[in-house]
């Protein structure tokens, strides 16, 4: 038993820890083991396991034999794997999906359809960015989940328009705007979530001065509006609100200017209630077109009989145009409104 336990006992114990220059024999082994003026020759094997390092002794003959059996049979040693470059995705600059703001209308297929929008967030977010790979997950989910129904087909475009504007505002992507207009836009049957997928292309291409663009988007804003009939002025009036608080506080070109105060100046001549064409000045002095409005108040103020419930209204309406400053002019416009 004694002798067991002898044969157990190594000759030699000690922790030690690689470097950035290898491993080193302690000092006190090298001083026990080897003489400074001879060479030592050493076998090292690595079992499959690669859990330990064997270093046999051997002596300068048996060395060169084996050197000379290894050339002879020349073994490809394992090679480290090369690492994976490094990618950037919305988790490691701290960007996620915004689901609250994507999915505004709740539909069958929402519980589907937001896995494969998460996926596509994060392929979005990688650099190098692969957009045809990001691309394909967005077209996956627009094609897979539609149904018969217009409604549900409507709230699904819009989702997804919502989710890629998010997109083009986070990861600095504009060109994206014209693939909404032409992919998602017309294929939206719902003349509500059509205006209002509209609206929210138009507030994203000003945000990137995309003027040109929000000059085409407005116009298909109106041209809706001018589809309503003369029994929805609610309709139309609420319409208007929405489109006036998406430009309201940003910069516009002059093409747009001329698109809101023509077609804002045609309601507001052409409607005969009091409380609509009020709504309508309103409208034109929150984009400060404050001449045209001043005008058209006073065009109502003297039309309106002095006994006329409205008229102090109208009256304290004209009294503060006329002191606000006057801002713009009136363009020329070549829009025609009645182009298909």
């Amino acid at each position: 038993m004694a002798e067991e336990n002898s044969k157990d006992s190594p000759f030699f114990e000690e922790i030690i820890k690689k470097t950035k220059t290898g491993i080193t024999f302690p000092k006190t082994l090298r001083d026990l083991l080897f003489e400074d003026e001879e060479d030592i020759f050493f076998r090292l094997i690595v079992p499959e396991e690669k859990d330990k390092i064997i270093l046999e002794f051997l002596s300068k003959e048996q060395a060169e034999k084996l050197t000379e059996e290894f050339k002879a049979k020349p073994k490809k040693f394992p090679t480290k794997p090369k690492q994976k470059q490094s990618v950037k995705t919305g988790k490691s600059i701290g960007y996620s999906p915004s689901w609250g703001e994507y999915f505004v209308y709740d539909f069958d297929a929402k519980d589907k359809v937001q896995p494969i929008l998460e996926s596509a967030f994060y392929k979005f977010a990688e650099k190098p960015l692969n957009l045809e790979d990001a691309m394909g997950r967005v077209k996956y989910a627009l094609v897979s989940f539609l149904t018969s129904t217009k409604t549900e087909n409507a709230k699904l475009y819009f989702t997804i328009e919502k989710f890629l504007l998010d997109i083009v505002e986070k990861f600095d992507l504009p060109n994206l705007l014209d693939w909404i207009f032409e992919k998602i836009i017309p294929s939206i049957e719902s003349k509500f979530l059509y205006e209002l997928a509209l609206l929210e292309l138009i507030e994203s291409s000003l945000k990137f001065k995309r003027w040109e663009k929000a000059e085409i988007y407005i116009f298909h804003v109106l041209k809706n509006i001018d589809s309503y009939t003369d029994s929805e002025l609610y309709n139309i009036m609420n319409s208007f609100n929405q489109l006036i608080r998406k430009v309201k506080y940003v910069e516009r070109s002059d093409k747009i200017d001329i698109l809101l105060k023509e077609k804002l100046l045609e309601y507001g001549e052409g409607i005969e209630d009091i409380d609509y064409k009020i709504q309508i000045i309103e409208f034109l002095e929150d984009l400060n077109y404050i001449e045209l409005a001043y005008d058209l108040a006073k065009k109502i103020q003297l039309s309106l009989a002095p006994e006329s419930m409205k008229i102090e209204e109208v009256r304290k309406l004209v009294r503060r145009l006329h002191k606000a400053p006057i801002t713009e002019n009136k363009p020329q416009s070549s829009i025609d409104f009645d182009e298909e």
